[in-house]
């Protein structure tokens, strides 16, 4: 008995002495499935698609909610937006929700040291960070940065600089100048700020490695392709405009809510895109921003593939759980808009890709419906640390079982949400179909307007065939119903 019982308690003690796993998060601002590993013909991001390789991408993830902030308080706090009422820019958590346990706190209170680096929190229009999630104060690049002195005119701050620095102009001073939608100066990487982030995460895992014995959580958010598309020369340089691909459609969808389109936004802040009601643009500019969004692509493709090499050149990788998160996605033109801020398909679907050492298979791939919101029980499950509980309520479900099993299914849609002028709609992605909900929360349910889309028929979302197919909106609305009302939006606290 002892010749039997001493193996297994020696065997147990190894365990128990193994390493937790470290955490390096990676986000991208703005980034699309523009990646060769998702089947994009144009995109030259070789590094990205060989970290693809290395796990499970997720061929079906969706953020739940087109925009930057909303989109950062999902992955942070694990709640969806119409849990928390954190819909716009402008409010910061902690003045409604004082007690919560952000991801990266939940890992320090398990003995994590927990950096933000880059864009994590989105910081800017009346936005701030949240000191108490790090362990040590954040590490800061511009995301609106230009080299070119003709880019901002007369070379004084543009009015989108002053937003995302949180600039309170004097009253009366008037509007400051918009800047350039591009540039595109033949410089060294680390010129911009997405090239000095890479260089100081280095820094951070040569750190990390003089300390084996405390893991750490890396929050490491790159810039590029959110606009401007300030992009050393050499990116543009991969790409022959004449090749790039062009909107397919640029029409609204027939039938669509009206509420569901836009117009303009965040590209009228960029010279020399015009503003509404110009519709659709010069081909001219039309090629200009789809080159640059690629040419950013292939820039943060670079400055990722510095941090992943540093991270395999110190061997941390073998313990180090990786994940390539996109905030949301990109409309490029399609159905007329440009950027994010909808309900639609190419504005909502994500990169997603989880790297977890003796769970993940290299060369896999799921079609696994997931959100945003899954990656913090997720996360915490592959630590092995309890099952985060609140106090704030965690709508994520942990996609564990399908990185050990590409074929198991812990969800059979995805949730996600966009207010437009007093109403919000809520939306269900199933593998075949969108619904979206458009009311005032708390309005009675009949005094919604309906979207359908059907993807196996119209990948483009060319038409909204709710009033065609009544039998489906019926079983959609009743999954979302399952819900539950969405929380009004919290007012502005800045």
């Amino acid at each position: 008995m002892k010749r039997l019982l001493f193996p297994l308690l020696f065997s147990f003690g190894l365990l128990q002495a193994a390493p937790r796993p470290n955490v390096l998060l990676i986000l991208v601002d703005d980034l699309k499935p523009t990646l060769g590993a998702y089947g994009d013909r144009t995109a030259i991001t070789p590094n990205l698609d060989r970290l693809a390789a290395r796990g499970l991408r997720f061929d079906a993830a969706y953020c739940n909610q087109a925009v930057c902030a909303s989109s950062r308080f999902t992955l942070l706090l694990g709640a969806r937006s119409t849990t928390t009422g954190l819909y716009q820019f402008g409010r910061n958590f902690r003045d409604t929700y004082p007690d919560a346990v952000t991801l990266p706190q939940f890992f320090m209170r398990h003995g994590y040291r927990a950096e933000s680096m880059g864009k994590v929190f989105h910081v800017g229009h009346g936005t701030y960070g949240d000191d108490a999630s790090w362990s040590l104060p954040a590490h800061k690049e511009p995301v609106i940065e230009y080299l070119d002195l003709a880019s901002t005119r007369d070379g004084t701050p543009t009015n989108e600089q002053a937003l995302f620095t949180n600039l309170r102009r004097p009253p009366g001073s008037g509007p400051l100048p918009r800047g350039a939608a591009w540039e595109s100066p033949d410089v060294p990487d680390d010129a911009y700020g997405d090239g000095r982030l890479a260089t100081h995460a280095i820094a951070r895992l040569r750190a990390a490695k003089e300390n084996p014995g405390e893991p750490f959580f890396h929050a490491v958010g790159f810039a590029r392709p959110h606009l401007p598309f300030s992009a050393p020369k050499k990116y543009w340089d991969l790409y022959d405009p004449a090749k790039l691909p062009m909107p397919a459609r640029e029409a609204a969808p027939v039938d669509v809510v009206p509420m569901a389109m836009k117009r303009g936004g965040e590209i009228d802040a960029f010279f020399p895109v015009p503003k509404p009601p110009v519709h659709p643009y010069p081909d001219e500019i039309k090629r200009q921003l789809i080159h640059g969004y690629y040419a950013s692509t292939s820039y943060v493709d670079a400055q990722i593939g510095r941090v992943v090499a540093a991270l395999d050149e110190l061997k941390l990788a073998e313990n180090t759980i990786i994940v390539l998160w996109g905030d949301h996605g990109w409309h490029l033109g399609d159905l007329g808009i440009w950027t994010k801020h909808t309900n639609f398909e190419q504005a909502n679907r994500i990169p997603l890709v989880v790297i977890a050492p003796g769970v993940t298979r290299p060369g896999t791939s799921t079609g696994q419906l997931a959100e945003t919101v899954d990656l913090y029980p997720t996360l915490a499950e592959l630590a092995g640390l309890p099952k985060p509980t609140g106090p704030l309520r965690i709508d994520g479900t942990s996609l564990v079982p399908v990185l050990k099993n590409p074929a198991a299914r812990v969800r059979d849609h995805a949730y996600h949400c966009y207010p437009r002028g007093g109403d919000l709609g809520r939306a269900i992605r199933t593998e075949r179909y969108r619904l979206v909900e458009w009311k005032k929360p708390g309005a009675p349910a009949d005094t919604a307007k309906i979207e359908l889309y059907d993807y196996a028929t119209d990948a483009i979302e060319s038409r909204n065939i709710a009033t065609e197919q009544p039998e489906v909106v019926a079983k959609l609305r009743a999954i979302l119903a399952t819900h539950g009302e969405a929380k009004p939006a919290i007012a502005a606290t800045r």
